[in-house]
């Protein structure tokens, strides 16, 4: 089930005070703030500011230099920024000292990209080693790593070496061991980049119900836009050590401009034979709007042949999304563009004559 989240009275602060010191927001499981990270003269994190609602999942998305691994690494202070400040779960980790560092880091699950499981570990020994090195004793130990190992689907394979799993099921392994000390965030970093479709689609049906069972916030740093367009409630994209655009994929995904959505809903080039003096235009549907025929029925009420010049569809943050790139005939664009506005509709000017003064979004 979903994590409770904490509404506070209007007149009491949404704000606490930590053991440590600092205050840090109370609603959100992680936030970073002004957060930056050198190596040499290069800042690999720049200026990064994100605040993480708890509860959900959430993805930072970019290609590889743009940051994400170290940001990663950040998040859970194996990487110390050289400035800003991180909290997690309530707490500001950069004001605390190595002893209580180290006990806060056990409420953030790691799943790495090339698993990092012991090959003189069974199954099971990998994922109890989280909970050796705290202390916890056998019994318990042995108990609470075959319960996630039943969790993640590989409970028959407790006692068996980790070289006779596959790369998903070694991957399990990995998320089974992250869970074992009971988080409160699940950081995936790069998890699915080295496995096949099939495997990847079950991997990330597992965090969902992770997500959804345990009321664990997830992390996913990636740079697969298909992760986050499967599981993803809310996503920012890093460029160059910058958050350029971050928020909720159904608010993004209705945002005039966005250049995460364009990402999601790569469409591509206008084809060369479009004729010159043709009006080009990009309709974003999401919700409601998804499933009513306005393609039709614009052709309808405007008397005019529309050509659609390509089109995409897809189920994003929980919700019917999709992008279609129309051909309209210069005449009569106008009209149909403030048609489209009037039923809620973000519409995108690529080419046309008034292009410039179209271009805008919803009405």
């Amino acid at each position: 089930m979903p994590a409770a989240v904490v509404r506070l009275d209007s007149r009491a602060s949404s704000r606490l005070r930590t053991r440590a010191g600092p205050v840090v927001d109370s609603i959100h499981m992680i936030a970073l703030e002004h957060v930056t990270r050198y190596f040499g003269d290069v800042a690999a994190v720049d200026d990064v500011s994100l605040t993480i609602p708890t509860g959900g999942i959430y993805g930072i998305v970019g290609q590889s230099g743009a940051g994400k691994s170290t940001l990663a690494r950040i998040v859970n202070l194996i990487e110390r920024p050289d400035r800003g400040s991180v909290s997690v779960d309530g707490t500001e980790l950069t004001a605390l000292r190595d002893a209580d560092l180290r006990a806060a880091r056990r409420r953030i699950g790691m799943v790495f990209q090339r698993f990092n499981l012991l090959g003189s570990r069974t199954v099971r020994g990998n994922v109890e080693l989280a909970l050796e090195l705290d202390g916890t004793p056998r019994a318990q130990r042995a108990a609470r790593a075959q319960e996630m190992l039943d969790l993640v689907g590989l409970g028959d394979r407790a006692h068996s070496s980790v070289h006779e799993l596959s790369g998903g099921q070694q991957q399990r392994v990995g998320i089974a061991r992250a869970l074992a000390a009971r988080p409160s965030v699940l950081l995936s970093d790069e998890a699915t980049s080295a496995l096949d479709p099939e495997t990847t689609s079950s991997i990330l049906d597992l965090y969902r119900r992770i997500n959804a069972e345990l009321g664990l916030t997830v992390l996913l740093i990636t740079h697969e836009m298909d992760v986050v367009k499967s599981i993803c409630d809310a996503a920012a994209l890093l460029e160059n050590g910058r958050v350029v655009e971050s928020g909720r994929l159904v608010e993004l995904i209705q945002t005039p401009g966005s250049r995460l959505t364009s990402q999601l809903f790569p469409i591509g080039p206008i084809p060369e034979n479009v004729p010159a003096d043709a009006t080009v235009i990009d309709i974003t549907f999401a919700g409601g709007t998804a499933d009513r025929p306005v393609i039709a029925q614009l052709a309808r009420d405007h008397a005019v042949d529309v050509s659609i010049l390509g089109a995409l569809i897809e189920r994003i943050g929980g919700t019917q999304a999709g992008r279609t790139r129309l051909e309209l005939p210069a005449a009569a664009s106008a009209a149909i563009i403030t048609d489209l506005r009037r039923q809620g509709l973000l519409v995108e000017v690529l080419r046309g004559a008034d292009a410039a003064a179209q271009t805008g979004g919803i009405a």
